[in-house]
């Protein structure tokens, strides 16, 4: 009885109480890798596309690239940088395919498939970065 009386009063008061959605960690990732993909992938485009082919910037060199390739720093850069590209794009194609074909009893399907996709890039990243001279 009390507990009703209760739900009334929040709902009298406006007071919606929502259950938490058990996607959180997905859209953090879908978050933090649209904005890693937003804002530092056209830096590289621009530098190793653009720049460097023009003559605007002095090529670095592949001996100096490898170089800077041993720094752990870069090299938890590039991880990052990639887990989390694989991650986004992951999420935006399972909602886009989702939306657009109107297949939602396909979703946990997509899901398994972009996201497995995702974590194979991002194997696939692992090991190219520890097998690097």
């Amino acid at each position: 009885m009390a507990s009703s009386q209760a739900q009334r009063r929040e709902a009298v008061q406006g007071i919606a109480m929502v259950r938490r959605s058990s996607e959180s960690l997905p859209w953090a990732l879908f978050g933090a890798g649209g904005f890693v993909v937003a804002f530092l992938f056209p830096v590289h485009i621009f530098l190793f596309a653009i720049a460097i082919p023009l003559g605007w910037v002095n090529d670095p060199g592949h001996h100096w690239m490898l170089e800077l390739l041993h720094n752990p720093i870069t090299r938890i850069y590039l991880f990052v940088f990639c887990a989390l590209a694989f991650l986004h794009a992951a999420h935006r194609l399972r909602f886009t395919l989702v939306d657009m074909l109107r297949v939602k009893h396909l979703e946990s399907g997509l899901g398994v498939l972009a996201y497995g996709a995702a974590i194979a890039g991002i194997i696939i990243t692992i090991v190219v970065l520890v097998s690097v001279p």
